[in-house]
């Protein structure tokens, strides 16, 4: 029977070894640069660049760190003998040119080659976060980037309250939180962040105190304020990474849409009302604003609020957590983002359509030749009649916008298709693309 040293020195006649030079010309060439250690050592200094798969789990999560067999991965560990070995594993599922870095991280030290000391989570955050640190597109990596994520609510609702919640778990460093009311008995149906012993109270604060009885890791900074154009620079100051558009009205819709053109900050837009929700995401540069689906607002008589119409309890938080799902993606920079893309969710029917939003060039905000460069009176805008086929803007006949008004800091409704007049417009710049999930 072989001795590990006999065992070690059969593998490594088999591999290909390279030394800390030749490891980095790899490295600088292409190649996937794999570290094999244990946690604790990674935590203790890295090579940069590096992922990190630890021998123990090398077969079953390699294709996710390497997906191209044909590219060359070098593998390091301590001093060069776990690698060795993971170097032969490789090369037997397939990969066409596994290296081991001979010497290890000791030797590429010892040469004065750059590392890194790490940020890590610590222990108690590891074990907090590790069903995300477990996914390969999150990891520590990602983890960290989320605690250091900067998120913006408009409204603390019935989309604001899931959409909170679900960010607060999963770890977002700072949300702010933008409502003037207080909670009454009528928002519990639907609003989560807020309960019995609330009423009566601050919608900021009670949000605020059941996000850090949630998640220590976050700060929460409250706004009791309705968003202005008087306020809005100073609530944009802090520089926020993402804004959920929860607003109850239409002039704080379109005061945040302009502000989040002006500041390249990309807006999770959704909606609720009765049975019906809808999803987009509104980035600069990279598809349309809201101004490009909806030039005018609606007239009052297009759009009764949930007041009037009321909404299933339960949709505010489908709604709610698609809106978090989108705005962790754009904090990690992941998946594939619902910019020009309008989800329209039905839970009668229990159906997902997908709506393609298209930039309009001529759009007064976001267009070609913008004329719209500074805040206007949005009230006064949102209570003007509807613009004329005449003057409607880019030559259009205004469509009414797929969203009304709805209460309480909730979101525009979007309006059933069974109650659209026969002949009426689409929303501007939208066209439908069929049902998804059936």
């Amino acid at each position: 029977m072989s001795s590990y040293r006999e065992l070690l020195q059969a593998v490594k006649a088999e591999i290909e070894e390279a030394d800390a030079a030749g490891a980095q010309s790899l490295v600088d060439e292409g190649a996937v640069l794999i570290d094999v250690r244990e946690r604790d050592e990674w935590e203790q200094g890295r090579i940069p660049g590096a992922v990190h798969v630890p021998r123990g789990n090398l077969e079953s999560r390699i294709e996710q760190a390497a997906p191209d067999r044909s590219r060359p991965v070098v593998l390091y560990c301590a001093a060069g003998n776990r690698s060795a070995f993971a170097a032969k594993t490789l090369g037997e599922l397939g990969y066409e040119r596994p290296v081991s870095l001979a010497g290890g991280y000791t030797d590429w030290q010892r040469n004065g080659f750059p590392t890194d000391l790490p940020r890590t989570l610590g222990p108690a955050r590891q074990t907090r976060y590790s069903r995300h640190l477990l996914i390969p597109e999150v990891g520590e990596e990602g983890q960290l980037r989320l605690l250091d994520s900067r998120i913006l609510l408009i409204g603390a609702g019935g989309l604001g309250s899931p959409a909170s919640l679900y960010l607060a778990a999963a770890g977002v460093g700072k949300l702010g939180i933008v409502d003037a009311d207080v909670v009454d008995e009528t928002n519990l149906q639907r609003q989560i962040a807020h309960s019995t012993d609330s009423l009566g109270e601050p919608k900021t604060d009670s949000a605020r105190r059941r996000i850090e009885s949630l998640n220590p890791d976050v700060e929460v900074v409250p706004f009791r304020e309705r968003l202005t154009s008087e306020n809005i620079e100073r609530i944009l100051e802090p520089g926020w990474d993402v804004i959920v558009d929860g607003a109850d009205n239409f002039p704080t819709r379109y005061l945040v849409n302009d502000a989040s053109v002006w500041h390249d900050i990309p807006v999770v837009h959704g909606s609720i009302f009765r049975f019906e929700g809808q999803v987009t995401v509104f980035k600069p540069g990279d598809g349309p604003c809201y101004r490009c689906l909806f030039p005018q607002p609606p007239p009052p008589d297009m759009a009764p609020s949930c007041a009037e119409g009321g909404v299933l309890g339960v949709l505010p938080g489908v709604i709610g957590s698609i809106q978090a799902t989108e705005a962790l993606k754009l904090a990690l920079g992941i998946g594939e983002l619902l910019v020009g893309r309008l989800l329209l969710y039905d839970a009668l029917s229990g159906e997902f359509d997908e709506m393609k939003l298209r930039r309009d060039p001529a759009c007064p905000v976001c267009g070609d030749e913008p004329t719209i460069t500074e805040y206007v009176d949005y009230v006064e805008f949102c209570s003007g009649p509807l613009s004329s086929p005449a003057t409607a803007h880019a030559g259009r006949s205004p469509a009414p916008p797929t969203p009304a008004a709805a209460d309480g800091a909730e979101l525009s409704r979007p309006v059933p298709r069974s109650t659209v007049p026969s002949g009426s417009p689409p929303p501007a710049a939208a066209e439908e693309t069929g049902t998804v999930g059936h």
